[in-house]
């Protein structure tokens, strides 16, 4: 079960992040081809769970040739509790990239990848972030589990063509 190294939709291109730009983007330090408000907190933060050659890692997101945020997952699939492979996904865009769909079309196209791979995929979410809330809505996310230790929803999209899972 894996994922390909860059994943494209209609106006965006997802690549996994290489080591260098994993080592500047933890960092802090930008790169030319990146909004000048890239790498953000978050993305500094997802560095730090950075793992070289692995599809599961952080990716930029690119609309034309301007990295605009991130998304990726926060490790491999692990086993949920009942039986179903599961990953946690994060994402964030500069916010001059906000409000034009490209969140949603991110996780899209991602999705469309972990499905193909039969993993299932769960989100953590501000609940005072009713943008997020509402690309995880758009996105399928339907499954409401409560909140994490951190007051974030813990939101859940299940497997199409599995009940419940």
């Amino acid at each position: 079960m894996t994922l390909p190294d860059v994943v494209r939709s209609e106006r965006l291109t997802l690549p996994v992040w290489t080591p260098d730009e994993a080592t500047d983007i933890r960092a802090g330090r930008g790169r030319q081809g990146w909004h000048r408000d890239y790498p953000r907190k978050d993305d500094r933060d997802a560095a730090t769970m950075y793992r070289p050659g692995d599809p599961w890692a952080p990716r930029h997101i690119v609309r034309g040739t301007t990295a605009l945020g991130s998304i990726g997952f926060f490790g491999p699939p692990e086993e949920a509790g009942d039986g179903v492979l599961e990953a946690e996904v994060g994402y964030g865009l500069v916010e001059e990239a906000r409000g034009w769909g490209f969140a949603t079309e991110a996780l899209q196209a991602l999705l469309a990848e972990t499905d193909a791979a039969g993993v299932r995929v769960r989100a953590s979410v501000e609940p005072s972030n009713t943008a997020s809330v509402r690309v995880l809505a758009k996105c399928g996310f339907t499954e409401l589990r409560g909140g994490n230790e951190d007051g974030e929803l813990v939101m859940a999209r299940p497997l199409p063509g599995k009940l419940g899972g």
